[in-house]
């Protein structure tokens, strides 16, 4: 077998934790995607091009174990992280001097247009996502596992994945409802080596929370 076919295998074992097998797909994907989670939550610009490393292997892993909804996030997290990548970089030009990219709050009005916005998406993306086996069965032979569930948590993760970009402090709460989620989800689909790392994402959510809303009061103090 191709040595490039046989890493991006599924199947491929690399080694076994905890009676699971884990492959090397998923021990690479997982080893970058924890790399750079623990980038942005510090503020630091390498978070978006070695993201894009990850969600590229994160697709291929998902696809193959028919989390479809999954896959087609890792296609919205490569798009945003070229942009992200992008918009961070705009950021460091106009301030050179500083060490850490700024940060923000958003409005009231904004969150609850947020909240409204997830619920009805996820509404619409949880029937397509019930349905895509039967609109496209040579694409997606077997039908999405748990498509309430993974449609709604891919919903979040867009919009924290865009509240990230926008440098906005409320991503974190996003995110943190998503890993939670995602901690069972990825366990009960057998890839408790991303289960595990979701647990590892969402103390990273929570310290990246926290240093976000440390960094504003901050900067709020130095305008002063």
């Amino acid at each position: 077998m191709d040595p490039l076919i046989a890493f991006l295998d599924v199947n491929n074992t690399f080694f076994t934790f905890l009676g699971y097998p884990i492959s090397f797909l998923e021990f690479t994907g997982t080893v970058i995607n924890l790399l750079c989670v623990i980038l942005v939550a510090r503020r630091n610009i390498l978070t978006w091009p070695l993201g894009i490393v990850g969600v590229v292997l994160f697709g291929i892993l998902f696809y193959q174990i028919n989390l479809y909804a999954d896959f087609f996030e890792q296609i919205y997290y490569f798009i945003t992280s070229v942009m992200g990548w992008y918009m961070w970089a705009a950021v460091r030009r106009r301030n050179p001097e500083d060490k850490h990219i700024s940060v923000e709050r958003n409005s009231i009005k904004a969150n609850i247009a947020w909240v409204a916005g997830i619920t009805g998406i996820s509404v619409i993306a949880t029937w397509a996502l019930s349905n895509i086996h039967i609109w496209l069965p040579m694409l997606f032979p077997e039908p999405a596992s748990l498509p309430a569930l993974d449609a709604t948590t891919t919903v979040m993760s867009f919009a924290a994945q865009y509240l990230m970009m926008k440098r906005k402090l409320e991503n974190w709460y996003l995110w943190i409802l998503v890993d939670v989620i995602a901690i069972w989800l990825y366990w009960y689909k057998e890839v408790p080596f991303i289960a595990l790392l979701y647990v590892v994402f969402l103390f990273n959510a929570i310290y990246g929370w926290w240093a976000w809303k440390r960094a504003i009061i901050t900067d709020a103090k130095d305008t002063l």
